[in-house]
């Protein structure tokens, strides 16, 4: 079954968006991305419904956050992107008259539902704002590891 990686994608995207000076065209996007520019006007498409980007026109125009960073939680971009299914696990349902089948899917519906409250809480806690902070602090290190490499070959 194939995952859907589209709040992946779509928190790559706005870390770039974050960290660039000026709006970001679907066709940079999808170049940070590695996708298709219309997958990217597909998906920030939903953002923009959502109140999060906005889209302007011309030489000048692409895709801007117009939200604050730190009030954007995981959880509203998955709400954003239409809430799409969070495991790819599931329980089968052939049977509905069968006892072993209910206890079994009563288990499973159990368990599932209670990761999937946990998984939603912990998305609410995580803001744009900590994973830009974070990119931030990785990239500094990045850099500095960088610079500590050219001076020690010269």
């Amino acid at each position: 079954m194939k995952r859907d990686s589209r709040l992946s994608a779509v928190l790559h995207a706005l870390l770039h968006m974050a960290g660039h000076d000026g709006p970001m065209t679907s066709d940079a996007l999808a170049r940070c991305l590695g996708t298709n520019p219309v997958v990217v006007r597909r998906t920030m498409g939903l953002l923009r419904e959502a109140g999060l980007v906005a889209a302007g026109r011309g030489p000048a125009g692409g895709w801007t956050i117009t939200a604050d960073l730190s009030t954007v939680t995981l959880r509203d971009l998955h709400q954003a992107l239409g809430e799409p299914a969070l495991f790819a696990v599931g329980h089968r349902s052939e049977h509905p008259a069968c006892l072993v089948e209910q206890v079994v899917n009563a288990a499973l519906t159990d368990a599932f539902d209670e990761a999937e409250a946990l998984l939603m809480e912990r998305f609410a806690s995580v803001s744009l704002a900590q994973l830009a902070a974070e990119f931030a602090r990785r990239h500094k290190a990045h850099k500095r590891r960088l610079a500590n490499k050219r001076s020690t070959v010269a």
